[in-house]
């Protein structure tokens, strides 16, 4: 299941929610993504996220799907916010579910990876010294590359 939403969530319901009768499963992992309060040594005091409506959700769509066809997942879960966001607030929730550790674990990597590379994100930082967009990092896409 893919969620983009503007609104805040409660990571530990959504992930109470995703694990409710999960007994045919034998393990699931998860990633939760934060706003920093601080980036390149300042400190943020916002950051806003943009993105495309349809295109990022059949991106991300397409993502999970990739997903399920390297691993034998039971169940996926990513919830990727939009908009204004303070320090603290969960931007990104990435949950799998499968028979196996292992790949509950590598897949939910998998995910986050491509997720920060692939997703169609913009990204743009308040600081005490104005806006600043923020350009893609080498070590995000040298960790998706290790997925090709």
């Amino acid at each position: 299941m893919v969620r983009v939403q503007d609104e805040p969530f409660d990571v530990g319901a959504e992930i109470a929610a995703f694990s409710w009768g999960a007994t045919h499963v034998g393990g699931i992992a998860t990633f939760v993504g934060l706003v920093r309060g601080t980036h390149r040594g300042e400190r943020v005091r916002a950051m806003t996220l943009e993105h495309y409506p349809g295109m990022t959700e059949r991106e991300i769509e397409a993502i999970e799907q990739e997903a399920r066809r390297r691993w034998p997942l039971d169940a996926v879960l990513v919830i990727h916010r939009y908009g204004r966001m303070k320090p603290g607030e969960p931007i990104v929730l990435v949950a799998t579910a499968s028979a196996h550790r292992a790949a509950a674990l590598d897949s939910c990597a998998f995910l986050i990876d491509w997720l920060k590379t692939r997703a169609p994100f913009w990204k743009c930082e308040e600081t005490d010294h104005g806006e600043c967009w923020v350009e893609a990092r080498e070590d995000d896409e040298a960790a998706a590359r290790r997925w090709l």
